[in-house]
């Protein structure tokens, strides 16, 4: 099994200032808690490192359209966290449950009890 996870933001260089100019800006508007709880203004954040680092299954990470140009018919809501067997992916973490994170812990138990 491989964890996916999805942010709510789009890949590209362009996207990327924009959200960091959005977290610094109004940090209470930015639609990614995913990206807010794990990442600082510039990079992720150790305890977040160390954590996936040592879950004991492999991760991958992709923004929403990187997500949507392989799953096209995918309705989901980002962010979410999918389990990836054979191609076949399936949700285990929903936007609802990533939004009502409020720290990083908070993240590592719903990872955890999901897995």
């Amino acid at each position: 099994m491989n964890l996916v996870f999805v942010y709510n933001a789009d890949s590209g260089m362009f996207n990327t200032l924009s959200d960091i100019a959005h977290k610094t800006l109004s940090p209470s508007t930015y639609n990614c808690n995913l990206c807010k709880i794990t990442h600082g203004l510039l990079k992720e954040k150790s305890e977040w490192t160390r954590f996936i680092k040592h879950i004991g299954v492999s991760c991958e990470f992709l923004h929403k359209n990187e997500f949507l140009n392989i799953h096209k018919e995918s309705n989901n809501e980002f962010p979410s966290i999918f389990s990836k067997n054979n191609n076949s992916y399936s949700l285990i973490v929903s936007q609802s449950e990533i939004n009502s994170c409020i720290s990083i812990n908070d993240l590592k138990i719903l990872i955890e009890n999901a897995i």
